[in-house]
């Protein structure tokens, strides 16, 4: 019987709704429509529930949390539940009064991402015009107020060779960490990986630069690295082992053990509107689906690392492998390795590729 422990993060995308079109985002291809988006009561409600299960960090995200007209009031409710708080933003409709509202309401801390260094690559890859520029006057705003602030640069083969400055541009910004994220392809990145997938050799170029930016900045400048899994040799441990750390909940209510779990067909997943959040957590029919190592197969089973890295990803698997059960083929004691790694490779030679950027579905008429 696997011990499960409470929950210390939760992920609550408060909306699918989003300014940017980013090729890579993570969000499930079906998005969530405004109209089915859980209300500010119930939210309010769900942030409660997670503070009595032992959630401890809330990050706020979306889509663009911005596009919720009710993100001051979440604020404020998961501040009374006293939870700390992170907005996951682009910065996109946030106005400097609107981030003092957020500070007073007790936001703690702040997540900006970059598309880009630069105008051109930023505006391109976010498929928002002028977009760039208004990240940059939101981050002095952010500074002038004094949130703590965290970087999100996502790399892919078009922008990898930004990594430099993208690193500076954290210093410049008095950002306390910078999380270098390798595009993880799940969501509209899997629709792009001809037009994403970095090179083996830009990925090995990531993992030194990052090696030696942390040499150079320790004790200035945190920096968090998520490298490129399908170029190597050991798996990542998702979410940190299934159902075992965090949970996540979709616009309209789902609750899933992480972000791209609803690629797993045979799932099936609890709504916060029907069944309260304690009993999804430890009863959880999706949860408990990969919750420790009794679910794995050989070669997982008999690994010396399963412990470590619970198999890695279980979306991964699915969806390069078509069974979630299966060990992630990032691992160099899959039988399927040396196919993914050619895959990469195929798929990092493809320059011609055009992007697939995300797009919103129509508003339903009533």
């Amino acid at each position: 019987m696997t011990k499960v422990n409470p929950p210390i993060a939760m992920l609550a995308e408060l909306t699918h709704r989003c300014p940017l079109s980013c090729p890579y985002c993570s969000n499930p291809l079906e998005l969530a429509r405004q109209e089915s988006e859980v209300d500010t009561a119930t939210w309010v409600d769900v942030f409660r529930q997670a503070a009595d299960l032992g959630v401890l960090q809330l990050h706020l995200s979306g889509g663009e949390p911005a596009s919720r007209r009710d993100l001051t009031e979440l604020v404020a409710g998961a501040r009374e539940a006293g939870l700390y708080t992170n907005l996951i933003t682009s910065g996109i409709g946030l106005t400097e009064r609107r981030l003092r509202e957020l500070d007073e309401a007790g936001l703690d801390h702040v997540q900006l991402s970059l598309q880009g260094t630069d105008p051109a690559m930023a505006d391109e890859i976010g498929g928002y015009r002028g977009g760039f520029a208004r990240k940059m006057q939101v981050a002095e705003w952010i500074g002038e107020i004094g949130f703590p602030l965290t970087l999100n640069a996502v790399l892919h083969r078009r922008n990898l060779h930004q990594l430099p400055r993208a690193i500076e541009m954290a210093g410049e910004m008095g950002a306390r960490r910078i999380e270098v994220a390798t595009v993880q392809f799940h969501g509209w990145a899997l629709e792009n990986r001809d037009a994403l997938m970095p090179t083996r050799e830009q990925a090995r170029e990531a993992t030194r630069l990052v090696a030696e930016a942390r040499a150079r900045l320790k004790g200035r400048l945190v920096i968090d690295y998520v490298p490129a899994d399908y170029h190597e040799d050991l798996p990542k441990r998702c979410m940190g082992g299934w159902g075992s750390s965090g949970l996540n909940i979709t616009p309209d209510g789902q609750v899933l053990p992480c972000h791209a779990a609803q690629s797993i067909p045979h799932l099936s997943f609890d709504r916060v509107t029907e069944r309260p959040l304690r009993e999804i957590w430890y009863e959880g029919a999706a949860f408990n689906a990969y919750r420790g190592t009794d679910w794995m197969q050989e070669p997982c089973k008999s690994c010396e690392r399963k412990e470590i890295d619970f198999g890695g990803c279980r979306c991964q698997a699915m969806a390069i492998l078509g069974d979630p059960n299966a060990t992630d083929p990032v691992c160099v004691k899959s039988p399927h390795h040396g196919v993914l790694q050619a895959s990469a490779d195929a798929h990092a030679t493809r320059d011609d590729a055009a992007l697939v950027y995300r797009t919103m579905p129509q508003k339903t008429s009533v």
